[in-house]
């Protein structure tokens, strides 16, 4: 089965209800190789949201703070960090794909070589967001909360255009007010992200 979607310049996501497309978990997974140039999720009711690539800045701030995971993730060695092409399928049900996210290696080892092909079947220890122009932040907080509620040990959702970021842990929400940096501890010993390059894209 192959389906490609075309959408449109000025649609920045496709919304397919539930029960649209009445797809097995393989029918999904086909789909989502399919287009791979396309950012896909599926939320936990079954809707599956189809995104357009990003605008330069948009990538630009996404392959950042990716760029700063992997490198400490890498020096650190305690697990592993993923872009924003990785999809994992949460306990709830939702296929979701992160901004960037990283795994205990001790839970990925503990999953079998055909799952570790396929959308990874767990919920991140940690995950950022990044809010594009075309974002509805409220969709993003929901990701969030979601995310935390499928046992997320941290993540932030970085809104570049008030340059704020919201912190989740499994005990408290906030929010901290143009940051120049925000510690990962005590989730991830030693991570500290730059944002200076977030709110300040070189170009």
């Amino acid at each position: 089965m192959q389906l490609t979607l075309s959408i449109p310049t000025a649609q920045q996501a496709l919304r397919l209800p539930p029960g649209l497309l009445n797809w097995t978990e393989e029918e999904f997974f086909r789909f989502c190789q399919a287009n791979r140039e396309l950012r896909i999720e599926r939320t936990a009711k079954g809707e599956i949201l189809v995104m357009s690539p990003a605008g330069g800045y948009s990538g630009y701030q996404s392959g950042e703070v990716f760029g700063q995971l992997r490198d400490w993730a890498d020096r650190d060695g305690t697990g592993v960090a993923f872009d924003s092409s990785t999809g994992f399928s949460l306990p709830d049900g939702a296929m979701r794909a992160p901004d960037a996210a990283w795994v205990r290696r001790s839970r990925l080892v503990a999953l079998s070589p055909a799952e570790k092909q396929r959308f990874l079947p767990l919920c991140p220890d940690f995950a950022i967001e990044v809010a594009s122009p075309s974002d509805e932040v409220s969709d993003l907080r929901a990701k969030m909360e979601e995310y935390r509620q499928c046992g997320l040990g941290l993540g932030w959702l970085l809104l570049p255009a008030s340059r704020k970021v919201e912190v989740y842990s499994p005990a408290e929400i906030k929010t901290l007010d143009s940051p120049d940096s925000i510690s990962g501890e005590p989730v991830l010993p030693g991570f500290v992200l730059d944002l200076h390059p977030i709110w300040n894209p070189p170009f």
